[in-house]
């Protein structure tokens, strides 16, 4: 496979003096296969320099797949400029994760009313066909694709592309479920490597495990990231350790800062490529660089990789209704519900009223049937009588203890994620949850963009065929 980097920034485009290295323009990836295939991670606004570049290659008709991680501006902003899109007869399947009660195309079609572009989406000339997509593996042609849902303040996904022996992750706006050091001792000439603590990090692992190549959001520095919390994004230096544990060959550091110079890339380079040298004995372990506007990596099937820097001119482009539901022995909540085609899932609140009823107002948006228990008792009957998609159990309801709930719940085989709404992030009081059975954590405080984020993110995987048990850490490569 040989990739290609259009846009590396995140956030916002950054044009200027001092960001021409690394680049201004926001996340956009070329991704070309042997046979041809053509693959594009996220339409940022270097979707437009790689636009044209498709049409200058004489290339008729163009052909393409874009995978959209979410859609934040900064990875659709180029989706208008995309000039490939403009020409009849050019085909694109067009992928992001699903959105109850909102298709892609209406997502991408609300950047392109009247008000914000002069061209509709319905007036664009290229065959396009959109895919809402969910967690899991697909197929492209030969193409192996493994879409995996990552920590962010919206329903984001990471994907892995394997063809022809060779492998890409692609994970960016990722945020660590755990902010909890990765240990990585060395001994016996090999690295030893321990487990992350949260069996989502452990799962995050997997996905990276043994890539040939992994671009991975490495948005702050290590000593940035604890002011930004809850954010969605991943300390350079614990980026380094998760590569390191899944056995990863390269690892591009990804979607850089706004506030970040070329300077700054340079010394974050420095420190990330030092703290891998040091966790491997020979040093020869896991490759670290910094992803760059037309830096090119090759990668065939002996996982030998060829790096070039292609030339660039760094130019940039300018009605709701109510829900009434009811449980015997449970307190009646409304919540509210978007036009949908299935029912709506059922979530099951335990917590405090002033929590509950800030959880109702963030979750309304989501179209989900709501329900409330204030204590373990009825939390055990709304299991045995109603098929619950998912409960939120906060800490402080009075006479209540979440870890015996959690046990109690899953000694009478209900399977349910039970995600825990918690100020405790100790070592000590997250391990005491997991053996309890508790599926995840909210840490608090919590924004609503992430509680509806992560919300909609497990219902999500519960109608899928992934398992939310933790895994294991695949052996280390080197």
């Amino acid at each position: 496979m040989r990739v290609r980097f259009w846009g590396t920034r995140g956030s916002i485009a950054t044009p200027g003096p001092t960001t021409l290295r690394y680049g201004g323009n926001t996340a956009c990836v070329e991704v070309r296969t042997d046979d041809g295939t053509l693959i594009i991670l996220d339409c940022g606004t270097g979707a437009r320099g790689l636009g044209q570049a498709l049409l200058a290659s004489g290339e008729r008709p163009v052909k393409g797949h874009l995978l959209i991680t979410h859609t934040h501006w900064d990875h659709i902003q180029g989706f208008p400029f995309f000039v490939p899109l403009f020409v009849p007869g050019n085909e694109w399947d067009i992928y992001a994760p699903g959105v109850t009660g909102r298709h892609l195309e209406e997502t991408l079609s609300g950047q392109m009313e009247y008000t914000y572009f002069p061209v509709r989406l319905d007036q664009l000339g290229a065959n396009i066909r959109y895919h809402d997509v969910v967690e899991g593996t697909f197929e492209i042609g030969d193409v192996k694709i493994t879409a995996r849902y990552l920590n962010h303040p919206a329903l984001t996904l990471g994907y892995r592309i394997e063809s022809g022996g060779a492998s890409v992750v692609y994970a960016t706006d990722h945020e660590p479920h755990s902010h909890h050091k990765l240990e990585l001792p060395a001994g016996d000439g090999k690295v030893v490597l321990s487990q992350p603590l949260h069996h989502e990090d452990r799962r995050h692992v997997l996905f990276l495990a043994g890539a040939d190549l992994v671009i991975h959001d490495a948005q702050f520095t290590a000593a940035e990231d604890a002011s930004h919390i809850g954010w969605g994004h991943t300390a350079a230096e614990q980026v380094v350790d998760f590569a390191l544990a899944a056995g990863a060959e390269r690892l591009a550091l990804f979607h850089h800062d706004p506030n970040h110079d070329d300077d700054a890339i340079d010394r974050m380079v420095d420190a990330c490529q030092k703290r891998a040298q040091r966790e491997t004995d020979d040093g020869n372990g896991l490759q670290v660089t910094a992803a760059a506007e037309g830096l090119e990596i090759v990668l065939s099937e002996d996982s030998q990789f060829t790096l070039r820097r292609q030339e660039t001119d760094w130019q940039q482009v300018p009605t709701r209704s109510s829900l009434g539901v009811g449980l015997p022995g449970l307190p009646q909540l409304n919540g509210a519900a978007l036009a949908r085609k299935v029912e709506p899932e059922t979530v099951l609140l335990v917590d405090t009223p002033e929590s509950v009823a800030r959880l109702t107002l963030q979750l309304e948006p989501e179209g989900l049937r709501l329900l409330l228990a204030s204590d373990a008792a009825a939390v055990l009957r709304a299991a045995a009588v109603e098929n619950l998609d998912l409960i939120l159990v906060g800490t402080s309801v009075p006479g209540l203890d979440p870890l015996q709930l959690s046990r109690d719940l899953r000694a009478a085989g209900h399977d349910v994620a039970v995600v825990l709404l918690t100020s405790q992030v100790e070592v000590e009081a997250a391990t005491a949850s997991f053996e309890a059975g508790v599926t995840d954590h909210l840490i608090l405080p919590y924004t609503p963009a992430q509680v509806r984020s992560r919300v909609r993110r497990w219902l999500q995987r519960q109608k899928s065929t992934a398992s939310s048990a933790p895994v294991p850490i695949p052996a280390p490569a080197h």
